[in-house]
């Protein structure tokens, strides 16, 4: 078992062969990752800003497209399969953590 893990995670952390191709692996976590990713930072945008919700909701669904687009571009970059999925659940785990927090502080 010990053994399945540590080739699973030793594949994850070989570099790609040729810098030219993005591969699939990082391409389906930068597509989805980044949805991921803008969506919660969107959210806790609606909860940063100032005034009601409704009034509030105008700029996250503005700049939605923007931080997906810059997202995805940021995790499709990553040099290794580890360190895009690292791009994706460390940034979605704070997001997370800091949405609680508004929804609970309030």
């Amino acid at each position: 078992m010990n053994c399945k893990v540590n080739s699973i995670f030793k594949k994850l952390n070989t570099p790609e062969q040729s810098g030219k191709k993005i591969g699939l692996f990082r391409t389906i976590c930068a597509i989805f990752g980044g949805l991921l990713v803008a969506y919660l930072a969107m959210t806790l945008l609606v909860f940063i800003l100032p005034g009601t919700a409704g009034e509030s909701i105008i700029i996250p669904l503005m700049f939605n497209t923007l931080a997906w687009a810059i997202a995805a571009l940021w995790i499709s970059v990553s040099s290794t399969k580890m360190i895009a999925l690292y791009k994706i659940f460390i940034p979605s785990t704070i997001f997370c953590i800091a949405i609680a927090v508004f929804i609970l502080g309030n």
